[in-house]
């Protein structure tokens, strides 16, 4: 009986369906990013090792493994991870204690952990995953309080306050705005009223926004340069004119393509 019960058990593991638009998605999306890094990297990489493809090679290796796990997790019952929500809270909080401790300074900043020196990992990346992992055990959990404000917002708006603060000390404001919309988007969905984030976030959230950028000299230049990227086209505004160009010349070609 215990071995009928596990072959079903394996069975029904190599059996789950596949979403395959995610998956054509997901592919799609890899693939025109491997394009766009051999693209940029490929005269860099020459020029360093000889060899154009290095960059891309070691690209494709990790997108490889990548697609690998993702095939395996998608196999797993989601219901499995609901066991360890809570431990997904505690993981992250320990990950991003640690980075701040082991982790090595580049430019001002703790963001990677160094197992070697060509293999590193950045600890807000499997944060963003472990906060996904909680919060749709703990809205679960806590479904029928989520339309209070105090037990339904500020309850579980405060739980992701102790890893924005982490994050604001390695610094990394990015993950850190990320992080917040994906809690406040999860949140939402499951049963929290719109307007509750949208009276506290104009009170609270925006004022501390402002106040962040304001508080490190380098934000505010990456908001001055956003807004007049032309006022130093060489230099911190060259990434968003040459985008402008992007999405230009697509126009220019999209124009000429309807009028033929």
């Amino acid at each position: 009986m215990a071995k009928r019960r596990k072959e079903k058990s394996f069975s029904s593991f190599l059996n789950n369906p596949i979403d395959f638009t995610l998956l054509i998605t997901i592919l799609l999306l890899l693939s025109i990013g491997l394009i766009m890094l051999l693209s940029a990297s490929s005269p860099s990489a020459l020029a360093e090792s000889g060899d154009s493809y290095s960059y891309f090679s070691k690209q494709l290796i990790f997108a490889i493994l990548g697609i690998l796990a993702m095939l395996f997790i998608s196999k797993i019952d989601y219901r499995f991870y609901q066991k360890f929500y809570k431990h997904a809270w505690w993981i992250a909080l320990i990950l991003l204690a640690l980075v701040l401790v082991v982790g090595r300074e580049i430019n001002g900043a703790k963001r990677w952990i160094y197992v070697t020196e060509t293999l590193s990992i950045q600890p807000s990346e499997v944060v963003k995953f472990l906060m996904i992992l909680f919060y749709a055990g703990i809205l679960m959990k806590n479904r029928d309080e989520l339309g209070s404000y105090t037990k339904g917002f500020i309850k579980h708006i405060c739980l992701v306050a102790p890893i924005i603060g982490l994050l604001l000390l390695e610094p990394h404001f990015s993950s850190s705005i990320v992080i917040i919309g994906i809690c406040s988007i999860m949140m939402i969905t499951a049963g929290c009223k719109f307007w509750q984030f949208l009276a506290t976030g104009s009170v609270v959230g925006i004022p501390a926004i402002v106040g962040l950028i304001l508080l490190e000299p380098y934000r505010l230049q990456r908001v001055v340069t956003f807004l007049d990227p032309w006022k130093d086209a060489t230099g911190d505004g060259w990434q968003v004119i040459q985008s402008l160009y992007a999405i230009g010349s697509r126009r220019i070609i999209w124009s000429r393509t309807r009028r033929k």
